[in-house]
């Protein structure tokens, strides 16, 4: 049985949270943030272990560059599409629709999500899990928090790997992607934290599980309102929900042509 990802439902400190920790465009003052950071974590419910991880962490010059030159979302639909590699998501994603035909049946008739968009968004995050990323998961995260670009947006985040951290379901170590997403389909903290689910039946939630991150990301969409037996190309229901997995327009798209694909 999957089991939705107990938690201590820390969504009112993630969400109220001052910021009273400030923030820079340089790394100068990072290594000065961080206790004041540990303050603000500490308030908001982080334990020790938490607050040893952001103590521990360093200013990631790969995530502030990557944050800086993100290109691909500006290009046309087809030069997208293209450049992601979407004839080869597609092939590829069939085969594993095919392969394992009765997981998807399952995760659809739990959460009522088509195999299509889940293995649509798997292909495009990770290449289906063949690369998770370099970065160092609470450094990517620090540093987003830090930076004055979107202070706002990443302090929840940092929050909820610190309890991550907390809780062992993370390390110190975690390495993920340039923003600090996690896993299979690129969770970021605050969406693992309240969308993670256990869907191998081991008692815990692992991301880099292949099982545990899909059924996560069927949950996380039924959760932000997909409508089972609705379509999600645009113009219909669903297209919205896709939006709630990324801001960008042409991603949106991308996954709902390809989801219809792989479905088809």
């Amino acid at each position: 049985m999957l089991k939705i990802f107990a938690s201590i439902l820390v969504s009112a400190s993630l969400s109220t949270a001052a910021h009273a920790a400030g923030c820079s465009d340089t790394g100068g003052q990072y290594e000065s943030w961080k206790p004041l950071m540990a303050k603000e974590a500490a308030a908001a419910g982080v334990g020790d272990r938490g607050i040893a991880a952001l103590m521990a962490t360093s200013y990631s010059k790969a995530t502030i560059s990557a944050d800086r030159n993100q290109k691909s979302f500006k290009y046309s639909l087809q030069k997208f599409l293209q450049v992601r590699g979407a004839d080869t998501i597609v092939n590829q994603g069939r085969s594993r629709k095919a392969k394992n035909a009765d997981f998807f049946a399952n995760l659809e008739a739990r959460y009522g999500v088509p195999a299509g968009v889940i293995i649509a968004i798997h292909g495009m995050e990770t290449g289906f899990g063949g690369f998770m990323g370099d970065t160092n998961v609470v450094s990517a995260i620090a540093t987003l928090a830090y930076d004055c670009r979107r202070t706002d947006f990443f302090t929840p985040h940092l929050i909820a790997a610190l309890v991550l951290i907390d809780r062992g379901t993370i390390s110190p170590q975690s390495v993920g992607a340039k923003h600090g997403e996690l896993g299979h389909t690129q969770f970021l903290p605050g969406n693992a934290l309240a969308y993670g689910v256990d869907g191998n039946g081991d008692g815990r939630v692992d991301l880099n599980n292949i099982t545990d991150a899909l059924s996560s990301t069927a949950n996380f969409l039924r959760q932000k309102g997909w409508k089972p037996g609705q379509g999600y190309q645009e113009g219909e229901p669903n297209f919205a929900v896709i939006k709630a997995w990324n801001a960008a327009t042409v991603y949106q798209q991308a996954i709902a042509i390809m989801g219809a694909q792989i479905d088809g």
